[in-house]
Parts: C-alpha cells; sequence; structure tokens
C-alpha cells in the first residue's frame, strides 16, 4: 500500500524534523485519501495542502519549524493546530486529538492525545481516518478503520458510530453530501439513517460554514447526486428548503416529471456546456431557476398548469436564499439576474422579435450574456425530438442575430447617443434628476431606433424636452 502513495519530499523533509527531536509525524487526512486514489489510478484528485498529525505538542512544533518554514501562523494554536508555507506549500501540523463535545454546540473541548490510532477515530468518515508514518525506519500505513476498502468500494461510512460523529459535528452531515458530489461516493446505510435523523442538528452550524460546504458541493462533479442526498435526507430544509419543495410540482408542459427532477436535469445540461471549469453562478441559477414555480402555479380552466411570473418571484426567493447562506452580493446579484431573465427568450418565437428587443436581451444580459446563452438552451428537457430541435434552431436564429448587430453595432455597450455632460448642455440645466431621465429616454430611443447622428439625437432630446421638462 505504501508503495502507491506518492508522498512529497516536502513531507520527508518535514518527518527529518521530527524525527530528530524523538518525535512521530503522520501525513494524514484528505492527503492520504487523494494520494492513495491517484496512486491506484482511481483519481487525479490533488487536495493541495497537506495535513499532518503528531505527538508533539503546539509549542514543541513551533519550535521544530522555526528556520525551516518560510511563515508560521499559530491562529489555530489552541486547537493544536501549526500552520506553515514552505518552498509555496502549505503544511498543516496538529497534535494528537481526543476531544470530547457538550453536544450543544460544535465547540470541542480540546484535549491532545497519545496516539494516531485515538487521533483517527474522531476523524469524520473513515475515507479521511487513514494516515502514512514517516517518521520510523520506513513508511507505515496506518488503516484501522478500513478506509482503504472504503475508498476501492466507494462507500462513504463513519470511523465511529454516525451518530456520535454527527453529534460532535452536524456539519458532518453536509460534509457527506459533499463527499458524494467531489469523490461519487455512496453513503453507507447507517449514514444515511442518522442523517435522516439528525437533521435538524445542522441548524446548530453558522450559515458562512453551510454555505462554504454547499459550494464545494455545487463545484463537484457529480453536484445532482450531492442534492439528491440533501432532499432524500431532509437536510435540505436547512440548506436550501426552496429546492425540495419543487418536488410537488408538475411543469407547464405536463411531461411525467415533476419541476424538481427538471432543475437537475437542467443543471446537469448545463454543466455539460461549462468551458472554463466548473461555474458556480451558472450552477446555481440552473438550479434555481424555477423556484418560483411553487408559489405561482395556477390550474388554468383548460386543466393545463400554469407558472406565470415564476421568474420574477423566482429570482426574489433566490436572492433571499442566498443572502441568507452568506454568498457575495455580485453572486447573488449575477444568479438573481439569470433566473430573471431565463424565460425572456420564449417570447421570441420564430424570429418575430424587432432588432430593438435584441439590443435590449443583450444590454439587461450584461456581462451574463453567455451563462444567460448556457442557461436558455439547457432549460429544454422535453423528451419530444423535434420540439427540442425547434427551440435549439430558434436560439441559434438569436444568437447569429445578435453577432450580426454586434458587427454593426458596439452592442455590447450601448449607450444613449448623448452623454450626461451634453444633455446638460443642450438643455442648460444643472445635474440632478432631470438629467437622469433624459438619460434614460435617450437610451430607450438607442434602444428601440439604433444609432443615431448627433443632430438626430439633438432634435429628439429637445422634442422629449419640450413636453417634459
Amino acid at each position: 500500500m505504501v508503495a502507491l502513495l506518492d508522498v512529497p519530499a516536502i513531507a520527508d523533509e518535514l518527518a527529518a524534523r521530527f524525527a530528530a527531536r524523538g518525535h512521530l509525524l503522520y501525513l494524514v487526512g484528505g492527503s492520504v485519501r487523494d494520494a492513495v486514489l491517484r496512486g491506484t489510478g482511481a483519481s487525479t484528485r490533488d487536495s493541495g495542502d497537506l495535513d499532518f498529525t503528531t505527538d508533539a505538542r503546539p509549542e514543541q512544533i513551533l519550535a521544530i519549524v522555526r528556520g525551516w518554514a518560510e511563515a508560521v501562523w499559530d491562529t489555530g494554536i489552541a486547537f493544536g493546530t501549526v500552520g506553515l508555507r514552505r518552498d509555496g506549500q502549505i503544511l498543516e501540523v496538529t497534535t494528537f486529538r481526543a476531544d470530547t463535545y457538550d453536544g450543544t454546540s460544535r465547540n470541542p473541548e480540546v484535549r491532545f492525545g497519545d496516539t494516531v490510532e485515538g487521533d483517527l477515530v474522531r476523524r469524520d468518515f473513515t475515507v479521511n481516518a487513514m494516515a502514512v508514518e514517516l517518521t520510523g525506519s520506513h513508511r507505515r500505513f496506518v488503516d484501522p478503520h478500513g478506509g482503504f476498502a472504503a475508498l476501492a468500494q466507494g462507500v462513504l461510512d463513519t470511523p465511529d458510530t454516525p451518530e456520535r460523529s454527527f453529534s460532535d459535528d452536524p456539519l458532518r452531515m453536509l460534509r457527506a453530501a459533499r463527499f458524494v458530489s467531489q469523490l461519487g461516493f455512496t453513503p453507507a446505510a447507517r449514514v444515511t439513517d442518522a442523517m435522516t435523523a439528525m437533521a435538524d442538528e445542522l441548524t446548530r452550524i453558522t450559515a458562512e460554514r453551510v454555505q462554504a460546504e454547499f459550494t464545494k458541493l455545487m463545484l463537484g462533479g457529480h453536484p445532482r447526486r450531492g442534492l439528491e442526498l440533501l432532499c432524500d435526507t431532509g437536510l435540505a430544509r436547512h440548506v436550501v428548503p426552496e429546492v425540495p419543495a419543487m418536488q410537488l410540482e408538475t411543469d407547464e408542459h405536463m411531461q411525467h416529471k415533476d419541476v424538481y427532477t427538471h432543475s437537475l436535469v437542467v443543471m446537469e445540461q448545463a454543466i455539460e456546456r461549462e468551458t472554463d471549469g466548473p461555474d458556480l453562478t451558472l450552477r446555481l441559477a440552473a438550479l434555481l431557476h424555477d423556484i418560483g414555480k411553487p408559489a405561482t402555479r395556477r390550474k388554468e380552466p383548460d386543466g393545463r398548469v400554469s407558472f406565470h411570473h415564476h421568474e420574477v418571484v423566482g429570482a426574489k426567493m433566490t436572492r433571499k436564499r442566498l443572502r441568507a447562506l452568506k454568498y457575495p452580493k455580485v453572486l447573488v446579484d449575477d444568479v438573481c439576474q439569470l433566473v430573471y431573465l431565463h424565460l425572456r427568450f420564449h417570447g421570441y418565437g420564430k424570429g418575430e422579435w424587432t432588432d430593438s428587443a435584441v439590443r435590449r436581451y443583450v444590454a439587461d444580459a450584461g456581462p451574463l450574456l453567455e451563462r444567460l446563452h448556457r442557461l436558455v438552451r439547457s432549460d429544454c428537457t422535453t423528451r419530444n425530438r423535434r420540439r427540442a430541435s425547434a427551440l435549439q434552431r430558434n436560439y441559434d436564429g438569436l444568437e447569429d442575430r445578435i453577432a450580426e448587430l454586434r458587427k454593426q453595432e458596439e452592442l455590447d455597450a450601448i449607450r444613449p447617443d448623448l452623454d450626461g455632460n451634453r444633455i446638460m448642455e443642450l438643455l442648460g440645466i444643472p445635474p440632478g434628476p432631470a438629467v437622469g431621465k433624459a438619460y434614460r429616454h435617450m437610451l430607450a430611443l438607442r434602444m428601440e431606433q439604433g444609432p443615431m447622428d448627433a443632430d438626430q439625437a439633438e432634435a429628439a432630446l429637445r422634442d422629449w424636452a419640450a413636453e417634459n421638462l
């Protein structure tokens, strides 16, 4: 087993320093898990930072790395962790832990341990509870809880009972869903049972920590599987409750699938259209684009189901949810705008839009236009091949018209033909609300009519001012 592991040379350098001081040092956790996956050819995943555990106490760790590390930080020293950087590589060394938890918060009563086995049993999952001893006469693989077998079988289980593990730290339930997404694992039955029974314990975790794990889940290789686990166990009620709420709805095409399944498929199809790696903004927009449907569901006289203005309601719901999860404002704004615009194309028909409408589509999307293209194309899950082909052809036509207008005009930076300074000069007015009104009128005119020369623009401004100022 050890022969399969590609242990970085920097780890051996650090181990030599610990051995010289009479201490043990183990490579541990995700560093070992990913090294095993690479060694067996199951994955090329690299966890990046290196994690170690040791019998040395924090002050002894500091003494050992002093003069060798380029930088050291001790923000986690109360928990036995010393962080350092060497040759651009980030390493964390933590004293063996044998913590206890009070069951009401996720803050442990820190207690240092004496053995690596005692440290490993408190880890979240067996695939993260493996270690490699680096300071002995030869490397030794330590796997007391069957982590290697779990990796080989693609099973996610806990070293201790899942109830004990999740009680100690409820965030581990969300981490389980994250690992399902990132690694494609299947949780053991006892893990899903405990997650279902203990889902409400997630309320003990701060929104920031929940968001961090949810983001990693969304950016994983199998986000649909992670989301389905959240919904099946009830954890989604405390993360994105709007997603499982869509399970109750039938889509407007009356297909034999609910809006929930449709949204997951749209997300998968959007992921297939990514060109520069995982795109959190696009994935969130694809997942949430229809969350306004439950609130707007109406049964029409002909028996069909409609969801009028669900994009408007959905954008508001999306903003509320992403704010609650403490996402950055820029990301919130972008996702909400995509949700708001995702239906706009369906008014395009077979090309009936005027050039003005095409300009407005581009202007409203702004820098999100390429993402909007991907979202709209992905929002087609019909089994009717003829209809699906027609929708894609129509969107091809819209993109062709955008490209043609882009050749003719500066379509991505449409501005009125008169700027604010020229408006004030022509009308003889000072800065204020009137200038903004005039500017917006000229922008709307630009959208409707396309570019005007200076004489036309000035005449149009004066005509508007005569009636409005």
